[in-house]
């Protein structure tokens, strides 16, 4: 009883009140862990535009390179399912700075690499450090802000969500083009060091809990289990999906990942508590994670694919497109979380969805003659809909929580969030290239010499260049050729966007079962009493 009412007299829950009973604020500390949760997702988008760039100077070939960006996603995957345990060993407060050190030093390495290989290296040694922030991020601001206000904290941190990747590859293409490259990782070294000094003066201390013995079976099943998964989603495509070592990628995970249940559900101290899920908001809530985030990732990574393939912007002009969207998005966390607090989740989450699903059908629309004032138009309306989509499940997933329950739960979240972005890239993909072959066979065998519009093309060609038949001829069917692609492509984007409206509409049916009310947001109503 005395933690509830310390929780509605604006205390920090699991803490005791500052000296003489005075309550702790919880705003200045949301915004310090706020730092940290920017930079590291920040760093997983600002990276993907320097990539030709570092290509050049290190004079080495695409299929290394891209090692820069998987071996960071790869590394999340198996360093996030330990921070809960880290978080209830060394107390959240000493991991988080601890993360952020880790990180900053990453990001220095990254600065100083001298090869390829050494950039590669010093990307694991960062994304250790940036695994572990986002997840402690969560579990800090759940025990410092009281329930009823958890909502309007969870739109500060929703700033770092949906901003990060969307400014990522502005300022990474500024950097790029006009500074310096490695300077994409040298502006961590000072943010970093300012963000810990903060944590350490600024941060309450989080007294370590009774972590116990490390689930080692567990940490190891399931380190493999998301490595291989997450290595086979993001090279698939490449490799091919029925290629010898994509199937061993996957049978490896499955088995991996079932030996990682069996041991999580019979361990007395597992890694990760799996019985969280017992709770029907949190898996709920965890069902619209999934949808939101391939919503999420699958507009900031074909939006701006259209713009640079089609419209053959570069990745600063294209950022500059999305920043309104982004923008826009930062203005209305605040805003959900102040509704989130008052109506609770079920209302706000349908709505989003059901705009969600509109405005993304809007996309379907795309060609290379839609005008930039539209696409930025939907891409705002797109980001606020997201705002509401997305806000409150990643809320509700924890927040009926027992307390000792949520560290190791946002790793749970946050495990799903990276997941489901990555399988959501691989599956759209994969349709946007059988797709776009499909079409491009399509629009091929409409040009023909016995199409009359493509004869008197050949004619019209002929008489420009005044030269053979034959050259003009061959010249012209290259042209065609090209244009085929461009349509071919164009419409298999086009399709993506259905197949996203799809998965928004989809995600309504458990946002209907989200806890509506703000009771909600208090202790006990998510649980499966």
């Amino acid at each position: 009883m005395a933690g509830r009412e310390r929780e509605q007299a604006g205390g920090i829950p699991g803490l005791p009140p500052a000296g003489g009973g005075r309550q702790v604020p919880w705003a200045v500390p949301v915004l310090v862990a706020l730092i940290g949760a920017f930079m590291s997702i920040l760093d997983s988008s600002i990276v993907n535009v320097a990539i030709p760039t570092i290509m050049h100077v290190f004079n080495t070939d695409t299929s290394t390179v891209e090692w820069v960006v998987t071996i960071y996603m790869l590394s999340l995957g198996v360093i996030v399912p330990l921070s809960g345990w880290l978080g209830d060993k060394l107390g959240f407060k000493k991991l988080y700075i601890l993360a952020l050190i880790i990180f900053t030093f990453g990001s220095l390495l990254c600065t100083l690499s001298w090869n390829v290989d050494s950039l590669i290296a010093a990307r694991v040694v960062q994304a250790l450090g940036g695994g572990l922030i986002m997840p402690t991020t969560m579990a800090m601001i759940y025990r410092l802000v009281p329930r009823d206000r958890i909502g309007s904290a969870m739109g500060v941190l929703g700033i770092a969500l949906f901003v990060a990747p969307a400014v990522g590859p502005t300022l990474g293409g500024y950097l790029v083009e006009y500074v310096d490259w490695r300077w994409i990782f040298t502006i961590n070294l000072p943010i970093g060091a300012l963000g810990a000094l903060l944590s350490l003066v600024l941060l309450p201390d989080f007294p370590a809990a009774g972590a116990g013995k490390l689930d080692i079976g567990g940490a190891i099943t399931a380190a493999v289990g998301l490595f291989t998964l997450l290595l086979a989603l993001s090279k698939g495509a490449d490799w091919g999906w029925t290629s010898e070592v994509t199937v061993l990628l996957f049978y490896t995970s499955a088995v991996s990942l079932g030996l990682f249940v069996y041991l999580e559900l019979t361990c007395p101290n597992p890694l990760l508590e799996l019985r969280v899920f017992r709770y029907p908001a949190f898996t709920l809530a965890n069902l619209m994670v999934v949808v939101t985030t391939i919503g999420l990732f699958g507009g900031i990574f074909y939006v701006p694919l259209f713009l640079q393939t089609v419209r053959g912007l570069g990745a600063m002009e294209t950022g500059l497109l999305s920043m309104p969207g982004a923008l826009a998005s930062a203005l209305m966390m605040p805003v959900t979380g102040r509704l989130y607090d008052r109506i609770g989740p079920r209302l706000m989450a349908v709505t989003g969805l059901a705009v969600l699903a509109g405005t993304t059908y809007l996309f379907h629309y795309l060609d290379i003659v839609t005008p930039d004032r539209v696409i930025v138009t939907w891409l705002i309306l797109r980001s606020v809909s997201m705002s509401f989509a997305s806000m409150p499940a990643q809320t509700a997933a924890l927040a009926g929580l027992p307390p000792e329950l949520v560290g190791r739960a946002s790793a749970m979240t946050n495990i799903i969030n990276r997941v489901s972005g990555s399988f959501g890239i691989a599956i759209l993909t994969s349709i946007l290239n059988h797709r776009t072959a499909l079409h491009a066979s399509r629009l091929a065998g409409q040009v023909t010499a016995d199409n009359p519009a493509v004869a008197a093309f050949f004619q019209q060609v002929g008489s420009y260049l005044g030269g053979g038949a034959a050259q003009a001829k061959s010249l012209a069917t290259a042209y065609l050729a090209g244009l085929v692609s461009h349509a071919a492509f164009v419409r298999g984007i086009d399709d993506i966007f259905i197949v996203m409206t799809a998965f928004a509409l989809a995600g309504i049916l458990p946002a209907l079962f989200l806890p509506k009310g703000p009771g909600s947001v208090r202790p006990g109503l998510g649980g499966s009493e």
